[in-house]
């Protein structure tokens, strides 16, 4: 007699799901080759934190301007439709950066790459709420939160395993010599005398990791395009708001809530002040005082594992609190800005790569901790929109810093500028806490 298979769970035996999640893996992972090769390739070009911080600035406006715009598109139109475009547009930027990188680099500048930056960030201000918004309509309700959970874990997997594949591509099959980041040694003076303003020759490591991603984007069009959406739960009610109605809409709804309007206030204050300046310090980190793209692979690394660490913890069921909800994020916060600090003294990757795994482990099982939160504080019709103005503080405030960064690093230290983002973070988490009623924020009633 043969022992019966335990049955896999619901989820899983879902095809739809499974077309879904497929792609997902699979972009996500095409997305950490880009984040890796596109900030190298600037520093490669320039040697300048400044060029740098105004390629990921560059990137940022678009995304950080039409998100909301994206979301509300999304919900009047199909996600999936939307989700579509913004693979053939990211397709072809990709497509025509690995060409000029592999074949043409004398014909890319710095002002053409930031053009194709600028097109990058446009396509994701409605790649991202078309993303997060479509798996209501492919999964049953009752399946809604397994989904999600394993969407979640399968792109934070993505997280810990792209950056460092990434940077051993470059590694080994080169970046063009990366003679430039030498140039900008301490933050300081900028692009040296003679550091070349077109790509590199011989980049051949950058080039191929764009190439791979947009062969992923094209991929998961084909993936996408099996995805059967589900009818609508229920039909709009009366004619649709403009678009701008609808924006204002989500706004007032998250203003009009003490809770939400605390909290999200304080996440915009942390992501201008603290999260532009870890976009622009981690990769100077790497290219001035350890060993290249290698160590920006394996810091990257790191603090995925640690993300996807804490997400397991908390989906266990371990519990970590100092008090309620806000008193809890005030706190870990606070711990995370001490385990910033010492970076910029560090020598070794293992030491960065010890720091960012501590912090990115607090980071994740919080991330569930808020995603949760917010669910729960927002009425189910508003969700996308509030779910975009807080993907919007994170995607779009925080890197709108980066260029203001790289000015600043004209005339302070990578180790100042760490110190520096540490105090403020420590700063505006006790600030909150004495100032505002967020320490006293629990979870919601409904």
């Amino acid at each position: 007699m043969t022992k019966a298979r335990s049955p896999r769970p619901p989820i899983l035996g879902d095809k739809n799901f499974r077309w879904l999640l497929g792609g997902g893996v699979i972009s996500g992972f095409g997305d950490q080759f880009t984040m890796i090769a596109l900030p190298w390739l600037v520093l490669t070009m320039s040697g300048d934190p400044l060029a740098l911080g105004a390629a990921i600035a560059i990137m940022s406006v678009p995304r950080a301007v039409f998100m909301l715009v994206g979301g509300a598109l999304v919900d009047r139109y199909s996600p999936k439709r939307v989700l579509m475009l913004t693979k053939y547009a990211n397709a072809a930027l990709l497509g025509v950066l690995a060409w000029l990188v592999l074949f043409a680099p004398a014909l890319l500048s710095l002002p053409l790459l930031y053009a194709l930056a600028l097109g990058l960030g446009l396509a994701q201000a409605f790649s991202i709420p078309s993303g997060t918004s479509i798996m209501p309509q492919v999964v049953p309700s009752e399946h809604l939160q397994a989904a999600n959970g394993a969407m979640m874990g399968m792109r934070q997997l993505t997280m810990l395993t792209g950056p460092v594949l990434a940077a051993l591509l470059i590694a080994l099959a080169g970046d063009g010599g990366a003679a430039a980041p030498g140039h900008a040694a301490h933050g300081h003076g900028g692009a040296a005398a003679g550091a070349p303003l077109h790509a590199p020759a011989g980049a051949i490591g950058i080039g191929l990791a764009f190439a791979f991603d947009c062969f992923t984007f094209l991929f998961t069009a084909w993936t996408l395009a099996r995805v059967r959406l589900r009818p609508a739960a229920t039909p709009p009610a009366g004619p649709p708001q403009s678009i701008f109605s609808s924006v204002a809409e989500g706004l007032l709804t998250v203003w009009r809530d003490m809770a939400l309007r605390t909290c999200f206030i304080y996440w915009s204050l942390v992501a201008v002040f603290v999260g532009g300046a870890m976009q622009v310090a981690l990769p100077l980190l790497a290219s001035q005082n350890l060993h290249g793209a290698a160590s920006l692979g394996m810091l990257s690394g790191a603090h995925g594992t640690g993300m996807l660490l804490g997400m397991a913890l908390s989906s266990t069921g371990v519990k970590l609190r100092f008090g309620g909800f806000g008193a809890t994020l005030l706190a870990i916060d606070a711990i995370v800005a001490l385990l910033l600090a010492p970076l910029g003294a560090i020598t070794a990757t293992w030491q960065g790569a010890a720091l960012l795994l501590l912090a990115g482990t607090l980071a994740g099982f919080m991330q569930i901790a808020v995603f949760t939160w917010i669910q729960g504080s927002v009425p189910p019709r508003m969700l996308g929109r509030a779910m975009s103005i807080f993907m919007f503080i994170f995607m779009g405030l925080a890197p709108l810093s980066a260029a203001a960064i790289g000015a600043l690093l004209k005339v302070i230290t990578l180790a100042q500028l760490f110190a520096g983002g540490s105090a403020l973070l420590l700063a505006i988490s006790a600030l909150a806490w004495l100032l505002t009623p967020m320490a006293r924020i629990g979870l919601p009633s409904r």
